[in-house]
């Protein structure tokens, strides 16, 4: 099983998907669909006659059911893009064996290594298969590690007959990186009672809540006169928009935050003495106080706009997504299934929050309740990214684990 998710993990990652937030369309990059018909190629090859993309670019197959029994539908998601941080061109991964637990040079021009001093997770994976970056782009397992998985598992499933199965969904979805990966889906079309989407980090990850998400856009008018001349006239929006930004919470910022702790994030600013634009992003697990985070950001607005004057800062706040665990835990045994299906493989669960979110969270609002399991990698978004092949095999058994614990229902 291994040498297949190698050969089928590096194929992936040699095509470029890597998502746009500055495009209007959709799907944000038109080379998504490149992945996407290679996968329904791939999925038509193994059986599932049904396999499709559509113009939206989701990638939709059926694995029918070689049993009789009353089994739930179940279904399971991986993304297509990369994340849009860093290149997905023209990636050039190592691959290490049996690593010795020592340093890895990535790139020996730019003198850049994979330290267990700043990685100290590495330490885990002694004696197993790594694959690496070059250090020059990011490597793409999120998620082609998970789609590796899925298709490795349907691939296991097809060859091997013998073990019972009810029907089973496969879906790929583009644009998640940039938070729009779900904006099309037809939960309906799917098809599945319940989904898991692989895109988790470490081996044994098992996640059911995520933050509550909005999108703030603060833009700042300031008053551009002459600074020689300036006296009691200039409002220098950028000194403004800096303004705006001490004051809210020092110590609510993801650099100091962790666990259940939400934050404000400022993800860019733009500005000159006239006008200027700072972007955030505002997490928080805890429903009330995502709410209550929404209404500081607006006081500080308010409170700046008394004391420079109506229309100096006008902001747009918008939701992205909810916590899952509201739709998750009416139905709970899902999690516990996957839990089982861990324990069984000597797998130890470790079920925690997603500091982020995943296409799952908005499924699950959808009607389609969505946790999400480990796919094996670490460092992601970035050139220091790495996943153990062991990894992946173990994911790959969790899925089929899972198929075995909803035939024994």
């Amino acid at each position: 099983m291994k040498e297949k998710l190698l050969q089928r993990f590096l194929k992936y990652i040699s095509i470029d998907t890597q998502s746009d937030p500055t495009s209007k369309d959709f799907p944000s990059t038109a080379k998504q669909f490149d992945l996407a018909k290679l996968l329904v190629e791939e999925l038509k090859e193994l059986g599932l006659t049904d396999a499709h993309v559509d113009g939206n670019c989701y990638v939709m197959a059926t694995l029918p059911a070689n049993t009789g029994k009353d089994i739930p539908v179940i279904g399971f998601l991986a993304h297509l893009d990369t994340s849009p941080d860093m290149s997905g061109k023209d990636i050039r991964p190592m691959i290490i064996e049996k690593y010795d637990g020592k340093d890895i040079l990535l790139n020996k021009e730019k003198g850049m290594y994979l330290t267990v001093k700043d990685f100290p997770e590495l330490s885990k994976y002694i004696g197993q298969t790594l694959i690496t970056t070059d250090g020059t782009t990011l490597l793409g397992a999120d998620d082609k590690a998970g789609i590796t998985e899925i298709m490795t598992a349907i691939e296991h499933l097809v060859n091997n007959p013998g073990i019972k199965h009810g029907t089973i969904k496969v879906g790929f979805t583009p644009d998640e990186e940039i938070g729009k990966g779900v904006d099309h889906f037809d939960v309906n079309k799917f098809g599945a009672k319940y989904a898991y989407t692989l895109d988790g980090s470490g081996v044994g990850e098992l996640e059911f809540e995520n933050f509550n998400a909005a999108y703030a856009k603060v833009f700042v008018q300031g008053r551009n006169v002459h600074p020689g001349y300036a006296k009691n006239k200039m409002v220098n929006s950028m000194i403004v928009g800096s303004e705006f930004n001490d004051m809210l919470p020092v110590f609510e910022r993801p650099e100091f935050t962790e666990h259940f702790e939400g934050f404000f994030h400022l993800i860019k600013f733009d500005g000159t003495v006239e006008e200027s634009t700072l972007q955030y992003i505002i997490r928080d697990h805890d429903r009330n106080k995502f709410e209550r985070r929404k209404e500081v950001i607006q006081q500080v607005a308010d409170f700046i706009n008394k004391k420079y004057g109506d229309g100096t800062i006008k902001m747009d706040v918008k939701d992205q997504y909810y916590n899952m665990r509201e739709k998750v835990e009416p139905v709970y045994h899902i999690v516990k299934l996957a839990e089982q299906a861990m324990k069984d493989l000597g797998i130890k669960p470790h079920i925690k929050p997603i500091r982020g979110g995943t296409d799952g969270s908005r499924l699950s609002y959808m009607g389609l309740p969505c946790p999400n399991i480990f796919a094996g990698g670490h460092n992601f978004h970035g050139k220091y990214e790495f996943i153990p092949l062991e990894s992946m095999e173990k994911a790959t058994k969790v899925i089929l684990r899972i198929v075995d614990l909803y035939c024994e229902l």
